[in-house]
């Protein structure tokens, strides 16, 4: 066993207890707390896949700006909404969703056999080239979807403050 399995396994632990911690944490601070943990797992996964410009992404983007914008909205949102609030009450279908989810991953995974592969890294220069050139339609895709997305949630957010 090699140190770069024995960190991916390290990662991989800390990035699903952080999820786990997301998922079962009855304080919303702490689990916005946990989701940050778990973003940062997620970014040293990355960065041991050589995707350093991934890795930033993720820490700058999803670690940063996202779980900032989470804490926001918490101090945001009226407490007393947070008190009426009660257990889901489907959360038994939940349970055997996600055992579905994870037997069907664990089948892929174990029927997959792994190959071995010597890792690279890519220049950013040829990552920009690509993202540029052969991913442009995609991004301005995703952009404007983001957008009907945003414009959606405003819509929604004003009708309940005009009720």
């Amino acid at each position: 066993m090699n140190l770069s399995l024995v960190v991916f396994y390290l990662l991989s632990v800390v990035c699903l207890g952080g999820a786990v911690g997301v998922v079962m944490s009855r304080n919303v601070v702490h689990a916005a707390l946990l989701l940050l943990v778990s973003l940062m797992a997620v970014s040293g996964l990355y960065l041991l896949l050589l995707a350093e410009f991934l890795a930033l992404v993720q820490v700058l983007i999803y670690g940063g700006a996202i779980t900032i914008v989470v804490l926001f909205v918490i101090m945001l949102t009226r407490a007393q909404e947070f008190r009426s609030m009660s257990a889901n009450p489907q959360w038994r279908l939940a349970i055997v969703t996600a055992f579905g989810v994870f037997v069907l991953l664990a089948a892929a995974i174990i029927k997959g056999a792994p190959t071995e592969t010597v890792r690279q890294s890519l220049g950013f220069k040829e990552l920009g080239n690509s993202l540029f050139t052969d991913w442009a339609v995609p991004f301005e895709v995703a952009s404007l979807v983001l957008l009907v997305a945003l414009i959606g949630a405003i819509v929604i957010a004003r009708e309940r403050d005009v009720e």
